[in-house]
């Protein structure tokens, strides 16, 4: 038993130092501006024009660091594109918009999700917390499901009467 805690306590000292190391090389990155503007995400924001810069902040991380919220951003720009060039009604045209951004919406909420359940367990495994994680991946899954039967349902009668007017 002793000689589980001891290291148990040398693993948790271990992430304690890695975590401590990590937060110093982070904090010494940013200016003194970006501290200032960073303390501000504890309370509320001073004007609207600072509301959407956090607001863009997120997005911008999303696309930096989830591949997954790049490809919804590929594919949707592509769904809307196409709409434009088949000339798809305005209604058709906000239906395929509106799914898009459920698609990027639900991303941003499973980043989100993702980093709080990351930041309470830090790197133990829990199983609530993979239950959370995978929850949540599942919601962009069937959203991103729903947009292809969407864009699917929408986009392709025009598209293959496009493709065999010209052939």
């Amino acid at each position: 038993m002793t000689e589980s805690t001891n290291t148990n306590t040398g693993t948790i000292s271990f992430l304690e130092a890695t975590n401590s190391l990590m937060n110093n090389t982070i904090n010494a990155a940013y200016s003194s501006q970006e501290k200032k503007l960073r303390q501000l995400a504890w309370k509320v924001a001073p004007s609207l024009f600072i509301s959407f810069k956090y607001a863009w902040a997120g997005v911008r991380y999303a696309f930096l660091t989830q591949r997954n919220f790049r490809i919804h951003t590929v594919v949707a720009t592509l769904a809307i594109s196409l709409g434009f060039y088949l000339q798809i009604t305005a209604m058709e045209m906000a239906v395929i918009t509106i799914t898009c951004a459920m698609v990027m919406i639900l991303e941003l909420i499973n980043t989100a999700i993702e980093s709080v359940v990351d930041l309470t367990v830090k790197q133990t495994y829990h199983e609530l917390a993979k239950i959370a994680k995978d929850c949540a991946a599942g919601a962009v899954l069937l959203s991103a499901i729903a947009a292809v039967l969407v864009a699917s349902f929408i986009l392709l009668p025009p598209l293959l009467r496009l493709i065999l007017s010209v052939s």
